[in-house]
């Protein structure tokens, strides 16, 4: 069949709750994709910095078949013999005494947000079912009743009440403001996107996290980094905390820690935190089942291995500079902005109008794939394989399509 049909099969017996480009894909290596015709393309969203290892990466595809040829799923109503491996291996990498498995990001978010409220029951002491959780405007960390019910985006929420309890919206990027909510002893966390991805790679000033770290531990309250999309070198570093003094209490990890291979998450946090929940308190059929495991433990050393994190601050910091070169004169592009290889184009229009759209349709036609974000944003996050080579011709590709819609 032709793209056309399996699009048409997708409208037919699918729900519609996603508006893909028009491409259908069906293989990867590396940093391209094909599509079912057989069209080559660069991927410059990474499955939203899932892939950040590549497409299916040879050591990870590897772990991968060997387990899945043994063990897949015990449940943990028993012990295996990969999770604890895993759980010693994680721990070391990013320096937390515990691990929580679970399968998806925003599942993520979910554990971090049990674990907060929990421990400021038993240790803050605040009062049964008054414990309150800030958020900044703007965040985006899933789909759950939970994650939309502390969105200010309203395609997010609306239509969907009543909404969690208990969590607060306070602006990105603002300490006094912080601050100010902090003050109340019923606060027990701040969960806080380092770059906030979805809204558009909004990048915070230099400092933010290092104040919000200070600001947290003044007051007694848990800071929550959500690094689902930021984290696993991403942005320059193995995580965008890491470029301040700003260590989390709890850590939210996601996507990339399988390389875009298997549903994998995980939260990490000490023992003051983590030892909050009891058993029959929090878990998951699937969560830290043995196939997961071996596949994120291969896909963190394939980073470690590779200078991912170095790679990306090296062709980031080129790709920013470059577009910003070559796109000075181009009036349709206001911003260019981002860390690492998480980056982004603010085009000079309306957030209603078709423009970032139409350009996404525009460099899908020349071989590169990327996706808008609120309108009038477009995401660009290659895998963090990425050369030199490959991004120069990805970045002739860009400055093609902005000056063909610059001109019209």
């Amino acid at each position: 069949m032709n793209s056309q049909k399996f699009i048409e099969l997708e409208d037919r017996y699918g729900a519609h709750n996603y508006h893909p480009l028009p491409v259908v894909l069906k293989k990867g290596k590396g940093v391209h994709l094909w599509d079912v015709e057989g069209e080559k393309y660069f991927d410059f969203l990474s499955a939203y910095s899932a892939v950040n290892q590549g497409h299916c990466h040879p050591k990870i595809i590897k772990a991968l078949n060997d387990q899945a040829s043994l063990l897949t799923l015990t449940s943990r109503a028993f012990h295996n013999n990969i999770l604890g491996e895993f759980e010693k291996y994680m721990t070391k990498v990013f320096g937390y005494d515990k691990l929580l498995p679970m399968n998806t990001g925003v599942e993520g978010g979910e554990t971090a947000n049990k674990l907060a409220r929990k421990w400021g029951y038993l240790k803050k002491g605040i009062p049964e079912n008054k414990a309150r959780i800030l958020f900044a405007k703007g965040n985006f960390w899933g789909r759950t009743l939970a994650a939309i019910s502390s969105s200010d985006d309203p395609a997010s929420y609306e239509g969907f009440g009543p909404y969690m309890p208990g969590y607060d919206l306070i602006p990105y990027n603002d300490l006094e403001s912080l601050e100010s909510e902090l003050k109340d002893p019923n606060v027990t966390a701040f969960m806080v996107e380092p770059i906030q991805g979805e809204a558009g790679v909004v990048v915070p000033d230099e400092g933010y996290l290092e104040g919000v770290r200070t600001l947290c531990s003044k007051y007694n309250v848990l800071f929550i980094a959500d690094e689902v999309q930021t984290g696993i070198a991403r942005t320059g570093k193995m995580l965008a905390t890491d470029f301040e003094d700003a260590r989390p209490d709890i850590l939210i990890l996601g996507k990339a820690i399988s390389g875009g291979v298997y549903p994998v998450s995980a939260v990490l946090a000490d023992d003051e935190v983590m030892l909050c929940i009891k058993p029959g308190e929090h878990g998951s059929t699937y969560g830290g089942n043995p196939l997961a495991c071996m596949v994120a433990k291969a896909a963190i050393e394939v980073v470690i291995e590779e200078n991912l994190a170095e790679n990306a601050e090296i062709l980031g910091e080129l790709f920013r500079n470059e577009l910003r070169s070559r796109l000075k004169d181009c009036e349709i592009v206001s911003l260019i902005r981002g860390k690492g290889l998480l980056n982004a184009i603010v085009i000079n229009d309306s957030d209603q109008s078709t423009t970032a759209w139409d350009m996404c349709i525009s460099l899908k036609e020349m071989g590169l794939l990327a996706k808008p974000t609120h309108g009038n944003i477009i995401r660009f996050a290659p895998p963090l394989v990425i050369t030199k080579y490959e991004m120069f011709q990805a970045l002739d590709i860009i400055e093609r399509v902005v000056r063909k819609y610059e001109s019209r």
